[in-house]
Parts: structure tokens; sequence; C-alpha cells
């Protein structure tokens, strides 16, 4: 069975493969010897009708002979016209196949049925439904119906109409696909993605995509039309048809197109149709052909979208700017057509000027004035304010504003201008030492940190820098943060003036006076006096000191009278060991302590022992040597030095000892 008859019945059951759908398709059809038996069994019950027909010799009458030898031999006449008989019945008998596509005529019609002859000993009854489409039917009219059954049950003859438009309708859609042949269709409504149309009676799917060359806004309009299609796509197995009637307009749109091609030139003016507007340009066509007007090049001003200046369907005129070397992207301008506004820009415009104009586009690192159409000049970041204080451009200005300007520069042949706001009011730097003299005390903004030292804004455009050298007398100040915030304020002295540079150097600490030339008598190289460790790094400590001073101590001026080293937090007394005014330095030492009193006690050791020695020379020269009793004396003197240094020495010992125990008592505790 051929595979269009299988879609013809699966189209039947709603284009949908049942088992019992595919084993009907899968039977195969019965030989036509046995439809002959069939139809000729029959008939042989009526064999006096076929006597009554055919007049043989035998019926010529009974009193003519007849030759039954020859009869039985089969040399008789009779039996030659009893082939030919045969031969006559059968042909007096159509021959129907089922499951094939045959003509019948319509004999009988009512609301409900068609009866449809096709030659067959029974005719066939078909379902009125089925010709709802040709409302005109009338008895008399040739129709095509398929076989599907010779008899079933009941004896009735089983015909469709529908499922041999279904088979016809396939063929023909075949055969259209083949051949590439253009077909008429029905768009019958809408759906998903597209349209469907009824062709030959089968549902065919229109792609959205397929309508038209141009994008479809109103797929209504194509409803209820009929339109002609190609065929381009048919899939068997799930019983898909894709027609397009873009294809069409494409192959007349092609011979165009290549004409129009072959006579474009740069400069050239064409009259096109605005196709598609997006957010980056304008599609034109020019009649076949596209291309592509840039949103840059449809005016000489600011164009937000295209949509400000074009709209869909319109007619206009471009000129073809540019295209490659096949000609597919073709690149059209809508401003070269109209001169360009700088062109007309007045002769009288100089530098200087002030000029007035609204706000366009902003950027961080300015704004753009359209002082005219087509013309615009840009304020840079820098010349709105005579702030030195880093800020955008969105602080000062917005999108609209319309504003007021001065012409900076004016480049008539780049196009170009430059302006300026800031200097439509007076410049703060203007008199600059008379508003701020030196040593002159101010309450100033801190605007901005650095590693060196602070920003701080006076006033409006008049900004200055506090050196983190000039923040405090006595603190070390690594970084500004420790010292103050941004957005506070701060009392400042004026210390130096660079009106040329537009630079002023502030101090704070110079706000008070400097304790240094009072520090100067009291940590006096060899004055001792009480600190504590805050700070412990690897090439000493910081320590602090009366009257909020800190000093300085290397690791070994650290090491106590035990030998252990001094740790943070500890207190202990110090000896100022340097003392540096302009470099705002002390040097301290806590072991140059007990080292100067080891020193003292040992040097007075050796005073004594000097002493001793000289009143023992003394007395050897004035004792003789009988004298045995001043010799006595003198053994008894140096007996009792030696023993008090030795108590001495002893007692000392000990103190390092029960030192040495407590520390070890402190560290196990640890």
């Amino acid at each position: 069975m051929s595979e269009d008859k299988q879609n013809v019945e699966a189209q039947e059951e709603q284009v949908v493969e049942t088992p019992e759908v595919q084993e009907e398709v899968k039977q195969e059809e019965a030989p036509v010897a046995e439809v002959k038996e069939e139809v000729v069994e029959e008939p042989k019950a009526e064999a006096p009708v076929a006597e009554e027909v055919v007049e043989t010799p035998a019926m010529a009458g009974p009193d003519e002979d007849f030759d039954w030898d020859a009869f039985e031999s089969g040399d008789a006449v009779g039996v030659q016209n009893q082939d030919e008989l045969e031969k006559m019945y059968e042909a007096s008998l159509s021959t129907v196949v089922e499951k094939e596509v045959i003509n019948g005529t319509v004999i009988s019609i009512n609301k409900r049925e068609v009866v449809v002859n096709i030659g067959s000993k029974s005719d066939g009854v078909i379902s009125f439904n089925e010709f709802r489409y040709n409302p005109d039917l009338k008895v008399g009219d040739e129709v095509e119906v398929y076989v599907e059954n010779q008899e079933d049950k009941k004896g009735q003859l089983i015909l469709s109409h529908k499922k041999a438009r279904l088979l016809n309708a396939w063929d023909k859609i075949n055969s259209s696909f083949e051949t590439g042949e253009i077909i008429t269709g029905f768009v019958k409504c809408r759906t998903k993605g597209g349209m469907i149309v009824d062709v030959f009676g089968i549902e065919a799917f229109l792609p959205g995509s397929q309508i038209d060359v141009k994008p479809i806004r109103d797929y209504d309009a194509y409803v209820e039309k009929t339109m002609e299609f190609k065929v381009v796509k048919i899939n068997h197995e799930y019983k898909n048809v894709v027609v397009s009637h873009k294809a069409l307009i494409e192959a007349e749109l092609e011979e165009q197109k290549k004409k129009i091609i072959a006579t474009l030139e740069k400069g050239q003016v064409l009259e096109g149709t605005v196709k598609n507007i997006t957010s980056y340009g304008v599609f034109i066509d020019l009649g076949g052909v596209d291309g592509l007007v840039h949103i840059t090049d449809l005016s000489w001003g600011r164009v937000n979208h295209p949509d400000e200046i074009v709209e869909l369907d319109q007619k206009l005129n471009v000129v073809i700017l540019d295209f490659d070397d096949e000609k597919k992207r073709i690149a059209l301008g809508l401003k070269q057509l109209t001169p360009h506004p700088w062109d007309a820009l007045s002769e009288e415009l100089k530098e200087g000027d002030v000029v007035k104009g609204k706000v366009v586009v902003m950027a961080d690192y300015g704004a753009f004035l359209e002082i005219a159409p087509g013309v615009e000049g840009l304020i840079h970041v820098s010349e709105m304010s005579w702030s030195q204080h880093l800020r955008s451009a969105q602080d000062f200005l917005k999108v609209g504003d319309e504003v007021e300007a001065k012409v900076l520069t004016l480049d008539r042949e780049d196009r170009k201008m430059s302006l300026g706001i800031k200097q439509l009011k007076e410049d703060p730097w203007a008199g600059i030492a008379e508003k701020y003299p030196l040593q002159s005390k101010h309450n100033a903004l801190v605007r901005n940190f650095t590693n060196f030292g602070i920003f701080v804004e006076l006033e409006e455009g008049i900004e200055g820098l506090v050196h983190i050298s000039d923040l405090s007398w006595t603190k070390k100040i690594k970084h500004p943060s420790e010292f103050t915030s941004v957005g506070e304020k701060i009392d400042v002295v004026v210390l130096e003036i660079d009106a040329e540079n537009r630079r002023l150097s502030l101090g704070h600490k110079q706000l008070e006076e400097n304790p240094w030339d009072v520090f100067e008598s009291i940590f006096t190289e060899g004055s001792i006096h009480e600190g504590t460790i805050i700070e412990s790094m690897d090439r000493g400590a910081v320590v602090s000191l009366p009257y909020g001073v800190e000093g300085f101590a290397t690791p070994k001026h650290l090491v106590k009278e035990d030998g252990s080293s001094a740790k943070l937090d500890e207190k202990l007394d110090f000896k100022v060991i340097e003392f540096n005014k302009e470099g705002k330095r002390i040097i301290v030492s806590h072991s140059r302590i007990h080292e100067d009193i080891n020193r003292a006690e040992k040097q007075a050791t050796r005073k004594q022992t000097a002493k001793v020695t000289q009143k023992l020379s003394d007395n050897i020269e004035k004792t003789t040597l009988g004298d045995v009793g001043g010799l006595a004396e003198l053994k008894s003197q140096l007996e009792d030095d030696s023993k008090a240094k030795a108590e001495k020495m002893a007692k000392k010992a000990e103190k390092k000892v029960a030192a040495k125990k407590e520390e070890k008592k402190e560290d196990a505790a640890e």
C-alpha cells in the first residue's frame, strides 16, 4: 500500500496513528481472482437469465438437429458461444479493488447521506458532512471516493470521499514539493509562531518568518485570505507540511536586487521605505536591497532613539555612504542630505563669548551643551567649579538643564568647542593673600586624606594641605586617619601661600606654642623620668614620658639589672641620653641607670682601695722593721676592708639570685 494512502487514513483518524489504523493499513489487498470469483458466483444462480439473453443453436427450435457428439468433444459451435458468454458476463461486472481511489456518480442526496454508484453490485453511502466544502453538489455529479471495504457485516459497500480528497491532496503536495510548483492555499487562522493554511484540504503550517520579507506587525490581516505558497518541508512521520509565501517574494526580489546592486555608487541618493527600527539604527528597503542608517547618521543633533526621527513604512531619500565588496552591507545616511549646522554657525561667535544651551549628554568627565541643533560644546568637569576637589560632572549638571557657559576654545575646522561655567563666577584665588594672610587662623572642612597629609577646604574653590608633620607637636602620627575624619571640621593656620600654583600650606599644631622649647629644659641629657612602654618593635620600644612626650629606647637600653628585657606596658625609670629639639626626638635608656650605679660603685671602690694603699705606703715609710705593733695595726685594717668588701659583694650576689628565683616563679605562674 502506498505511503500517501496511509496518510489519508491517518488524516481520517485526526492524524493520530493508532495501532488499529496501522493494522488496517498493513492488510494486503485481496487478490483480484478471488474478487472475481465472489462476483461471478452469485450470477451463476441466474443462469437462466443468461440463457435468455444468448440464443444458442440448441434453442433455435426443437425440430433442429444438434450435434451432441461435437458438443461433447468441444468442436461444436455451442462451446465457442459459451466462452463468449462467459467473457461477456465478466465484462458486464465492474472490478472493484479495496484501498483505491475511483470515480463514482451521485445517485441520491439527503440531509444526512449521499449515495454514490461506483458500478459495483451495491451502492456506497457517504456522510453528507464530507461534502460540506461543496454546497452545490447535485445528483449526477461525478465525485472521487476511496474504497474502504467492498462489504461490511451488513453487506454494505463502505466508501469515503474525505479520504479520497486527502489522498489526492498528499499526492499533489508531494508533487509540488518535488517540482517546486506554486500552490494556492486559504489562511484559516493564527497559531503560535505563525498561521494555519488549508492546502488541498490539508492543514499546513506557515511560519511567521515565512509570510513576507519584511517583519509582520499584524498577523490578523492575513486571516481568511487566499494566497500563493511554496511547499518547503514535508514530514511524513508526523504528517506535517510547511509552506512559505516569502520564498515566492524572495525569488522576485532577487532579480530586482541584482539590478539595484549593479547600479549602486557611493554618494548616490535613493528613495527607500523604513522597514525596521532598532535602538542602533533604521533599516531601509531600497526595493529588494536593505541598507542601514546608523543612529549617528540620522541627524546632526543628538538622537536618543531612531523613532524620534522616522516611523515605519515612511518613504524618504537616503544617500549611500559605503558598502562592502559584495554590496551585501550598505551604509546609508540621512543627515548628509542637509548642510552641517557648523557651517551655519555665526561668524561673530568667538572665544570669550557667553552662550546659552541645553545639556544633552552627561559623562563622568563632563557634559555636552547643545547651543544650536547639531552644534555642541564640552564643559569639562574641571571647568564647572573653582574647587580642586575631585568630583563628578553629575554633581553639578543633569540632562535637560539649560545653562549659560563661556566659550573657552573654538575650532571651526575640526568642529570642536570647549566651554566653562565656573568662569562666570569670580575666581576665589583673586586676592587670596588679602583674604587668607599668613599666620591667619581659619576653620576648614576635611575633604581627603593622603599618606603625607590632609586636604581641607576653606571655601568653594580654596583648598589647602596640612602636612602630617604639622598635625601635632608631640605625637608621632603614621596616617591622618588617626587624627581626624573626612567631613569633620578642623582649625588651621596659614603657613605659606603660592597664588600662582593655587596652593596653600596649612598647619594645625602651630595653633599652640611649641612645647619643645619647654621640654628642652625638662628632658635634659642625663635626667631620669618615669616612663611606660606603649609600643614594642624589633628595633626598640616607644616610651611614654611625662607631659605627653614620647621617647625611644633601643633593645640594649631596655635590659634590666637582672639581665631580663623590659616588657610592654611596664613602668620603669628611663634616663635621657639624647634630646633633639629640631627633630623632636628623645632617646632614653633604662639599662644606663643601673650601669651608671655599678660604674659609680666600682669607681668608689677603686678610690677607697687607692686611699688605703696610700695610707699603707705612708705607714711603711714611718714604721721600722722593729715596730711590730704598727705592722699589726696595718694588717688588721686591711683585713677589715677586705671583709667589708666581701660582705658587700655577697649581699649583691644574694639579690641577683633572689631576683632570678622570682622571675622563674612568674614564668611558671604564666
